[in-house]
């Protein structure tokens, strides 16, 4: 059995530099990989391309980056509530594409399986279609959409063995999952890492196969963006 356990962020990020592009799991605030993005505030790496359905808030996650201008484009769904991730892009400091959310997803699956491209109708007729092939199939248009390329991957798990399998908990299991072998490396921190065979192999969502690296995470916030609750 291959063991995928390194010891801790630190080793867990090792290789990444300037100029790269990474993709980073999670909705918002939800199941985003909060050890592996406060590592990389801390490595002060720059001209980053992150990858990812929005940059969470201001002071928390991906914002974190941006606070401190290393990320120098984002691909991403929406601009969510971080007023920082808008600041930048009108005022034209931060690259940003905006890409349906269903097409993210898709190009992260695409280059999980291995897919140079497929046809998505989403965008057609609009800006998203602008450059991009297009194709007629039975009646309807499609875009041309090709896989994302990215050099690391970086998810967070609910629990997660040696060997990388993993299994995500609840809306925790967004983008984090198709994200998973989507890039040259995919590292995965977990809140409960366990020995082999300990997991129920039905309860498994994705097989280590598309770990590289796994680490156990540590002092996790789980911030929530909105908070919400029933009046009295």
């Amino acid at each position: 059995m291959i063991r995928k356990i390194v010891n801790g962020v630190q080793e867990a990020t090792e290789g990444v530099k300037d100029d790269m592009t990474f993709m980073l799991g999670g909705f918002g605030l939800c199941g985003i990989p909060e050890n592996a993005i406060a590592e990389l505030v801390r490595k002060n790496i720059k001209g980053l391309t992150c990858i990812s359905n929005n940059a969470g808030v201001d002071d928390f996650g991906l914002g974190l980056l941006l606070q401190q201008k290393q990320i120098k484009k984002m691909v991403s769904s929406y601009v969510g509530e971080n007023d920082e991730f808008e600041r930048q892009m009108l005022s034209g400091e931060l690259d940003v594409e905006l890409i349906p959310q269903g097409t993210l997803a898709e190009r992260c699956r695409a280059a999980q399986g291995g897919f140079p491209a497929f046809y998505t109708p989403a965008g057609y007729g609009t800006e998203v279609a602008e450059g991009k092939e297009t194709r007629e199939f039975n009646g309807k248009m499609y875009i041309l959409e090709e896989a994302f390329k990215a050099d690391f991957a970086f998810v967070k798990a609910w629990k997660g063995d040696e060997a990388g399998n993993l299994i995500f908990k609840g809306t925790a299991r967004n983008f984090n999952p198709c994200m998973c072998g989507a890039a040259k490396i995919t590292v995965a921190e977990v809140e409960e890492l366990v020995p082999a065979g300990t997991l129920d192999p039905d309860h498994i969502h994705i097989p280590g196969i598309f770990v590289q690296r796994i680490f156990e995470g540590k002092n996790y916030e789980k911030r929530i963006e909105q908070r919400t609750v029933r009046k009295r």
